[in-house]
């Protein structure tokens, strides 16, 4: 095989290449939109006996509608001593407080009535659509020998649409169409302690698959290559 011919193949090696990761990229990131287009919460330091901040990532669903009011439902079986809210401009913040069925003892702390719920109301414009935003809360303590705690929401679009984001999933299995966001305590805490001992991107899972992605098109390339080199070697 002459060199020129050689060079086209190597192209065309590479454009297969090129071809196959982004086929990838695509599927990667469809598989990461539809998993996240509901209302769901997370938070980079939750551990059980401490405090946290907890996110909740709204995303606007609607082609014409915008998200104008989110209402958030906290644990009653496990209520918050304390709950604050970020400050966030051009929303309103209000908080409900609550009386409990029966007092709850947390630490030195005995409760009779906690916040409940707490709901963003846009003052002007919202979220718009197709678009998402963040709405975050300091809470604490966070309950021990839980694994999960859900928070169902319920978001209301600018054209009167309200979507009860209140499904709790049976189990592993179970995919509701509008699931509570749900708080996977042991998840949280295994991130953080991963993120702050090791100090590496480990913990996304997009990464990781995209890392294995990179990794298997590397292989395949090394394997063209030395095919090229045998077919280019032969008398």
């Amino acid at each position: 095989m002459s060199n020129q011919s050689v060079r086209s193949e190597l192209r065309r090696a590479g454009l297969r290449a090129a071809a196959i990761s982004a086929a990838s990229a695509l599927v990667l990131v469809g598989v990461a939109d539809s998993a996240s287009a509901h209302v769901g919460v997370s938070s980079p330091d939750a551990k059980p006996g401490g405090y946290a901040k907890l996110v909740f990532r709204v995303p606007s669903e609607s082609d014409t509608a915008s998200t104008t009011k989110l209402v958030v439902t906290l644990p009653k079986d496990h209520p918050f001593v304390s709950v604050g809210a970020q400050v966030k401009g051009g929303w309103k913040v209000v908080k409900t407080k609550e009386k409990l069925a029966s007092p709850v003892k947390i630490g030195d702390v005995t409760l009779t009535e906690a916040i409940t719920t707490v709901s963003w109301t846009a003052e002007a414009g919202g979220v718009p659509p197709n678009d998402f935003d963040e709405f975050a809360l300091s809470v604490g303590k966070i309950p021990e020998g839980v694994d999960s705690l859900d928070f169902p929401a319920v978001q209301t679009y600018s054209d009167g649409e309200v979507v009860r984001w209140e499904q709790v999933a049976k189990d592993a299995a179970d995919k509701p169409e509008h699931p509570a966001p749900s708080l996977k305590l042991a998840t949280a805490a295994t991130t953080m302690a991963a993120t702050t001992s090791q100090n590496t991107g480990g913990s996304d899972t997009l990464a990781r698959v995209l890392g294995g992605a990179g990794l298997v098109l590397g292989l395949l390339g090394l394997g063209l290559g030395l095919g090229l080199r045998r077919r280019t070697a032969k008398p």
